[in-house]
């Protein structure tokens, strides 16, 4: 639809506009009329530069969405309706995250149940609660089998969905609800697993034994990316171990993890720390267990902390693995990954003074084997003096809620820059060849990329996520052979190795002697969502013969123009997303990235599900109207933080509303020729001064989208528009309405109210899609979301440019006519016969100029004088006070 006035029609406007409603109304029309939808078929035949597309954040399923998702994706909605606006084809998907622990966990405490490999699955299983079963203990939920948990996170998902894309709808989320996703849709495993399969033919992927972070409750390995350092209340504990050179003194060890001792390796000071010199290069015997460990060097150890020499553990902490891999130390596991002390003795203790001891401490908990370490090394002499209470940080998963052990397990990994140099400069370099919008959260990608200290791991050992695509064949003795994994087709992508035999096998020999095992693990959420460009792009498709291609529309949207997402997840999606691109097509994946703050409660605290200071979003809308809840997150710029604030949603509800009233006002005045040249039409001083300022704004707003600085958009226009509803209006109305003036006078206000609203109508449309919708539709046919951006030119007069202050000149004066008139206590129908007005010489003649306007607006009737003064101001003011009408009957 063309953005001129030619499409104009006379007014039909309601008798009582209303907010109420419109979400509802619209929300149909734009469903049923596919107002948003990307043109394929336009974008196919274009160039890549007529199209704006979108890599739009899929929100993880697990519960419902918060005021954080309206804030941040309503400032992605402002700017996919301005790009649309300005002409661009905008490819704008969603898409939901419905794998990984977050669902999980939902599904456990909503069902009371939790999943366990080793049963069967049961196709007439019905879950014991359908609701909240939090109260239950993690050990009092039900075990249910591997399929049967799949099928009730999948079941949740898809209802949990219904609901997100209600809320969204309701927000005025301009998606092409056509380009959808799950990231657990067989189309995003089969995306997700064709990138494994060539990240691990091009080495990118490997598999590996080593020390990694495990989370004991969820039972998966964690990644550096999710860690979560949280304070946690333990004790120092002063420790004995004993040269093994004759008559030396003890070397005392301060540590918070005396449980570990079995698990010592070696005693680490720093180089440069005279106070242990002598003891480089020499053993010690551990308390307790008497098992004979170096004492070696290392820059690592901190002078200053505690007494200067630590316990290097296989593994306490992540220093511990430093430590052990640049030192080439042994590996002494004791923790197992229930989070309790191994069953069995181990070797370098059997046998033994600590024996008997580490029998006692078999299959007990960290803390319960602390506690039985502490008592013995009290009766042995070899604690000095007490425990000495403290807080320690201590890693923790970002959704567990106990400190994360260390244990040595086989994982899989993606190369990421953690340990080779040169790779992590090209990932370093690849941020820079990306816009943050604001610029400063750059450097928060380089550091976090700078900061690696090991590879990606993407693997995890739950159910519900996209199974790792490999099987290992199996030797003569049944035992995997994991460096000659089995891998599929792409074409029979996706699969499920647990559940399905390779090529060339069948499922009677999985598990023998010859055959074949599944990797039972899959993919950590983010090796999946890090696609998001590709899956929801059409980079994996198959067509009608079976033959893996890659949609052609791919390339017209990929690079893809912004990544959209909040500050916290640039170290996990953004630069996962950033890897994978990197790998697969030797690009960025975006040329933007638009960071959001966080949503913070009026304490200036996060909002949090763990915090309780969640509002509900449904309730917000309904009680605010969408308009107005936009409104308040438009008021937060990128980048920034922002309190949640029903005063701003206030003020944004007031917006809205005197859209609709100025709207009908405006309009009310009778219809202009529609064919009429509505510019040309404007003629009087008044008019030409409120265009020149009208277009102004319109540069101005411009320049805001075009600088990702839509917040000033927004503020230039909303001050723009109440200056015309408080000024112009009613210096106009008069004029308008045709009583006292000729005709070119009317008309000419007529056009530029004309003008002016279907602009600043346009201007708010990214922001207030609902009530600009409405108006728009009382005289214009199409949506105002499909017109185009409001220019310059639209409302720029021939002959000499008029100057925008006139109007605040002339409404400023309005307003000492109006006060002293209030001042007298008379009605605002008073006439005034006599005034002097006084004002900024600069100014008065501009208040000459508009003359006329003023006298009808502020019903000057008699003799009007102008006096040069510093503020506006009234003296000699005669007024005639005007009879209440007398009721009648």
């Amino acid at each position: 639809m063309s953005a001129d006035l030619t499409s104009s029609r006379a007014a039909t406007i309601p008798e009582r506009p209303s907010l109420d409603g419109l979400e509802d109304k619209w929300g149909r029309v734009w469903a049923q009329e596919q107002t948003y939808s990307f043109d394929r078929e336009a974008a196919l035949a274009g160039s890549r530069s007529q199209v704006f597309s979108i890599d739009t954040p899929p929100p993880t399923a697990s519960g419902s969405l918060h005021m954080g998702h309206v804030f941040s994706y309503t400032h992605t909605d402002c700017m996919a309706r301005y790009k649309r606006m300005v002409g661009l084809n905008v490819f704008y998907p969603i898409g939901w995250d419905d794998n990984g622990l977050p669902t999980e966990k939902r599904v456990q405490n909503f069902y009371g149940v939790r999943g366990d490999a080793s049963l069967p699955h049961d196709p007439t299983f019905e879950p014991p609660h359908r609701g909240d079963a939090k109260s239950l203990r993690a050990g009092d939920a039900m075990p249910i089998s591997r399929q049967n948990f799949i099928e009730l996170c999948d079941e949740l998902t898809v209802e949990d969905e219904k609901a997100f894309e209600s809320l969204f709808r309701r927000l005025g989320q301009s998606f092409d609800w056509s380009i959808s996703y799950r990231t657990i849709d067989d189309h995003s495993r089969a995306t997700a697993q064709q990138a494994f399969l060539r990240n691990l033919a091009r080495g990118e992927a490997y598999q590996a034994e080593a020390p990694g972070l495990w989370d004991v409750t969820f039972q998966t390995a964690v990644a550096q990316a999710e860690l979560e350092a949280r304070d946690y209340p333990g004790a120092y504990h002063r420790v004995a171990f004993h040269p093994t050179t004759q008559d030396a003194e003890p070397v005392f060890v301060e540590t918070t993890r005396p449980e570990l001792i079995p698990s010592v390796v070696a005693l680490i000071a720093h180089p440069d720390d005279e106070r242990y010199a002598g003891l480089f290069g020499s053993t010690v015997s551990s308390p307790l267990f008497g098992v004979e460990v170096p004492v070696v060097a290392h820059p690592a150890a901190e002078m200053d902390k505690g007494a200067g020499i630590a316990m290097c553990c296989t593994f306490g902490d992540l220093t511990d693995v430093i430590w052990w891999r640049e030192l080439q130390l042994p590996t002494r596991s004791v923790i197992t990954r229930q989070g309790r002390i191994q069953a069995e003795t181990p070797e370098w203790v059997a046998g033994g003074p600590g024996a008997e001891l580490f029998g006692e401490l078999a299959g007990k908990t960290v803390h319960s084997a602390r506690e039985s370490v502490v008592a013995a090394l009290r009766e042995s002499g070899d604690l000095d003096g007490e425990p000495k209470a403290t807080q320690r940080k201590a890693n923790f998963y970002e959704r567990g809620e106990k400190p994360l052990e260390i244990v040595t397990s086989r994982q899989w990994y993606i190369r990421n820059g953690g340990r080779d140099a040169a790779l992590n400069d090209t990932l370093v370099g690849q941020g820079r060849a990306i816009d943050f919008h604001p610029s400063f959260m750059r450097s928060r990608y380089a550091n976090w990329v700078a900061g690696l200290n090991g590879d990606w791991l993407v693997s995890r050992q739950r159910f519900f996520g996209v199974a790792i695509p490999v099987w290992y064949p199996l030797d003569a003795e049944g035992e995997p052979v994991w460096d000659q994994p089995i891998v599929p087709s792409e074409a029979a992508l996706p699969i499920d190795p647990v559940t399905q035999a390779p090529e060339g096998y069948d499922e009677s020999q999985r598990g023998q002697a010859g055959g074949f095992v599944g990797d039972p693990d899959v993919l950590d959420t983010w090796a999946t969502s890090s696609l998001s460009p590709q899956i929801a792009g059409g980079w994996r498709r198959v067509d009608a013969s079976g033959e893996v291609t890659t949609d052609p529309v791919f390339d017209k949207v990929f690079p893809m123009d912004v990544r959209p997402q909040g500050h916290d997840i640039i170290r996990t999606w953004l630069f996962a997303t950033v890897v994978r691109a990197h790998y697969e097509h030797g690009t960025v994946p975006w040329r933007n990235a638009a960071i959001s703050g966080w949503i913070l409660d009026p304490d200036r605290k996060k909002m949090s599900k763990s915090k309780g200071n969640v509002v509900t979003p449904e309730d917000v809308l309904r009680e605010h109207s969408a308009d107005a809840v936009r409104y308040w997150a438009a008021s937060g710029r990128l980048g920034a933080d922002a309190a949640y604030d029903v005063g701003q949603m206030k003020v944004g509800r007031r917006l809205a509303i005197k859209v609709l009233n100025a709207s009908k006002f405006a309009l009310s005045f009778g219809d202009v020729d529609g064919d009429a040249d509505l510019a040309a039409m404007v003629t009087e001083p008044l008019d030409r001064a409120l265009l020149a300022g009208l277009a102004d704004v319109i540069e101005k707003a411009t320049a805001g989208f075009e600088s990702w600085d839509y917040t000033r958009s927004l503020e230039v226009t909303e001050t723009f528009f109440w200056t015309f509803c408080d000024d112009y209006l009613e210096l106009v109305k008069d004029r308008a309405y045709g009583a006292t003036v000729d005709a070119a006078a009317s008309a000419s206000a007529r056009a530029t109210l004309r003008l002016a609203l279907d602009s600043l109508l346009r201007l708010l449309a990214p922001f207030l899609p609902y009530v600009t919708e409405e108006v728009w539709s009382w005289w214009h046919d199409g949506s105002v979301h499909l017109t185009s951006w409001p220019t310059v030119e639209e409302v720029r007069l021939d002959g000499e440019p008029a100057d925008p202050a006139m109007l605040g000149a002339v409404g400023a004066a309005l307003a000492t006519v109006r006060k002293s008139k209030s001042e007298a206590k008379l009605s605002m129908r008073a006439e005034v016969a006599r005034i002097v007005l006084g004002g900024p010489e600069a100014l008065l003649d501009h208040v000459r100029a508009g003359e006329a306007d003023l006298r009808a607006a502020g019903k000057i009737t008699g003799t009007l004088d102008y006096a040069p003064a510093q503020t506006w101001t009234a003296s000699d003011v005669e007024l005639i006070p005007v009879e209440k009408p007398r009721p009648q009957g």
